[in-house]
């Protein structure tokens, strides 16, 4: 990969602001996603830069072992951030060390991948995490949870669904209006807990002022089309109302599967 670009290393007048929402849904029996999110915004001498972390897990393996394989995934993720990245950020924070990011990250969800392979075997789950410094969104992700960024009334989605069906559509096996019926077609090919060699997909992104980053599990998607997230997402009054309105909209389209959302939104411009 090319170097990762730099942070804004200001501290914005602003504060990274998010909301999250997670629920069962109307035909599971138990939740198996599992949601994680923090951020850190100062006022000192130093003027360091915004930081957050955010993780969104969809566990699958039936009966407990989905949502422990999940709940195991995101708390060593988080466990890991906190102890390599955030707490040294908080000592002694330098453009120099933001590289690093991506790389701890990578190695935070192979320590993850084991320990769900060693606690819940026969178990896994999907991970779509974002780890922001300043302007920046380092991302990791496997599986089928996904990704997206809202920003000039466009929505885009960052991450790669890592299931047959996707794959066969990249090889022009199947056209769109085939995959919506496909009978696999949330088989997934790749997820966490799944074979020690773990692949992931991985990537920096520069955050425009104002935007809007959306994480969600496919229990959101696959029953609201990104228009409408992105629609509902931008009318909210704040993250949070917005989490929780497109919970309640995938509800009422049938609430076929657990349904979890983090929304991050960027604070508008101009640092201190």
């Amino acid at each position: 990969m090319p170097p990762a670009p730099k942070p804004i290393l200001t501290r914005q007048r602003q504060a990274l602001a998010y909301g999250i929402a997670s629920d069962v849904g109307l035909l599971r029996a138990n939740n198996e996603d599992a949601c994680f999110g923090m951020q850190w915004h100062s006022i000192t001498v130093d003027n360091r830069p915004d930081f957050g972390f955010f993780v969104v897990a969809d566990g699958m393996g039936g009966h407990l072992d989905g949502e422990r394989a999940a709940g195991i995934a995101v708390q060593t993720l988080a466990a890991e951030m906190l102890d390599k990245i955030y707490v040294p950020l908080l000592r002694n924070f330098s453009a120099g060390d933001s590289p690093t990011v991506l790389e701890a990250l990578v190695a935070a969800c192979e320590k993850a991948n084991m320990a769900v392979l060693r606690g819940v075997p026969g178990g896994g789950t999907t991970l779509s995490a974002i780890a922001i410094i300043g302007n920046l969104a380092y991302i990791v992700h496997v599986g089928d949870s996904r990704a997206y960024l809202i920003h000039d009334d466009k929505i885009e989605q960052l991450t790669t669904d890592h299931t047959l069906v996707q794959r066969l559509l990249e090889m022009n096996e199947l056209t769109p209006e085939e995959a919506e019926n496909y009978p696999q077609k949330n088989v997934l090919y790749r997820a966490i807990g799944q074979n020690e060699n773990l692949k992931m997909e991985r990537l920096v992104r520069t955050l425009p002022p104002s935007s809007q980053v959306l994480v969600c599990t496919d229990g959101l998607w696959d029953m609201v089309e990104d228009d409408i997230l992105k629609v509902v997402t931008q009318d909210a009054a704040s993250p949070q109302e917005a989490c929780d309105r497109l919970v309640n909209l995938a509800i009422d389209r049938g609430g076929a599967d657990n349904i979890s959302v983090i929304i991050l939104k960027v604070p508008g411009g101009g640092a201190d």
